[in-house]
């Protein structure tokens, strides 16, 4: 008796740049996830009248945490960054001694939930343009990131014509009523008939029942008659 010996084939891993390169990507994407992360939310403009107060909103984000985190605030002044603010944050949760070069700049983020924001006072038409909130942080090997917010000056705000909108909403809801109105009128049309075919069919079997009695008295009548005597 023969006895058959089955191998295993080892896995085999690809040339050594590809597992590098596998290696590498993965490097990377853990990298990025931890990298540091600065956001003005969602909408990164605003248009505000002259003479009023703004806020100009920043956070930062950094999955790793922070060390002696360096921020500021940058103003595009027709091309030249002029620098509006600037600070160091030691750990979370420590409010910062903030440095302030412009008037009418106030710090309010006092680093709760994050926070890095500043208040413009009684802004003009010369504070509108581009504002960068940038920070660095050295945890991360000094990775650094800046979010760009727009702050738009104007006489007055425009308010919104809203005609068209109106317009379009109506024909839209009249629309979906008369569809709806034609549904439930075809939908009773549809009960109406089906309920006279029913009584139809109703009066159909009854005429039919009558019918067949009478047929059947006539029937024995006729058949009860008298038999004729012979004489």
């Amino acid at each position: 008796m023969k006895v058959r010996w089955i191998g295993v084939e080892p896995v085999r891993l690809g040339p050594p740049h590809t597992t590098c390169g596998l290696v590498f990507s993965l490097l990377l994407g853990a990298w990025s996830a931890q990298a540091l992360e600065m956001s003005v939310g969602k909408i990164p403009f605003l248009q505000a009248v002259n003479g009023s107060t703004v806020t100009l909103p920043c956070t930062y984000a950094s999955c790793i945490g922070i060390e002696n985190l360096y921020f500021n605030w940058q103003f595009n002044d027709n091309g030249t960054m002029q620098k509006v603010c600037e600070s160091v944050i030691p750990s979370e949760g420590v409010v910062p001694d903030v440095t302030i070069f412009r008037e009418r700049v106030e710090f309010v983020g006092k680093n709760h939930h994050n926070n890095v924001s500043i208040l413009l006072l009684n802004i003009t038409f010369e504070d509108g343009g581009q504002y960068t909130c940038f920070g660095r942080n050295p945890k991360e090997h000094h990775k650094n990131h800046s979010a760009i917010f727009n702050l738009i000056v104007v006489d007055e705000l425009r308010e919104v014509d809203n005609t068209l909108t109106i317009i379009i909403a109506s024909a839209v809801g009249g629309a979906i009523a008369l569809l709806m109105g034609f549904m439930l009128l075809k939908n009773f049309t549809l009960f109406v008939l089906t309920k006279l075919e029913e009584k139809n069919k109703e009066c159909l079997v009854t005429s039919s029942g009558i019918d067949n009695t009478e047929n059947g008295l006539s029937g024995s009548k006729a058949d009860s008659k008298p038999t004729p005597k012979k004489k």
